[in-house]
């Protein structure tokens, strides 16, 4: 697929600019790096899950499974990053100064199909399904080594 060109976003995006634009932080952050953006249409992001993430302790001892919650909130996050993204893309490189946080209201159509472990890439790909006022639908699918491991679609909504 030919990507388009960008004119203020520079692929990849790495953690420092991800950081700028989502108001998690670890551990909650869950991408680490983006590297495909249509702006208002899709996104592909990563999350390397590593051995030391501390979901890991409790779930579970001794067969470490990433929470199917966390990987939607990891494509949840993603469909942020796309939001953010594409407003700077569109506003000539500029942030808006207002900070608007986006918050994850619905979740639909969940499907676990793989587990999530340690040393696993996890690949998020995200496509903007449609804007509603202030809120925006997100079909989300996440895979590692190519396979299906989550899919689903959220709805996140601007605080008011």
């Amino acid at each position: 697929m030919n990507q388009p060109t960008l004119t203020h976003v520079k692929l990849p995006v790495k953690i420092e600019t991800i950081e700028a634009m989502l108001p998690h932080r670890y551990p909650f952050l869950l991408v680490d790096r983006v590297t495909e953006l249509e702006p208002g249409k899709r996104i592909k992001g990563y999350k390397c899950v590593s051995n030391n993430e501390p979901f890991f302790t409790g779930h579970f001892p001794g067969h470490p499974v990433m929470p199917g919650v966390l990987v939607v909130e990891a494509m949840a996050q993603c469909g942020g990053l796309l939001t953010q993204l594409t407003a700077l893309e569109n506003n000539g490189g500029v942030m808006p100064e207002e900070e608007q946080l986006f918050y994850l209201v619905k979740i639909d159509n969940a499907r676990f199909s793989n587990m999530v472990q340690p040393g696993d890439c996890l690949v998020m790909e995200v496509e903007l399904a449609r804007t509603i006022r202030n809120m925006a639908m997100y079909s989300c699918k996440a895979t590692v080594d190519g396979a299906v491991v989550a899919t689903c679609d959220v709805l996140c909504a601007a605080a008011s």
